[in-house]
């Protein structure tokens, strides 16, 4: 549960971002935040599916 609030809250953070810098002209650095945001939360769910994949393993005796 909180993996999904820490996606869910750095998505509303990289949206208002990107809609404030978009709003100010600065179009390159809107899109530069909302993929520095994908990229964050990617790297988070990468550090949990190796963690699962880990405990799945140790379950199946692998």
């Amino acid at each position: 549960m909180e993996l999904i609030f820490k996606v869910a809250g750095s998505g509303m953070i990289v949206a208002v971002l990107h809609v404030l810098l978009s709003k100010a002209g600065r179009e390159e650095q809107a899109l530069m935040v909302t993929i520095a945001g994908l990229v964050t939360v990617l790297l988070l769910l990468v550090g949990e599916v190796s963690t699962l994949f880990s405990t799945l393993q140790s379950v199946f005796g692998g």
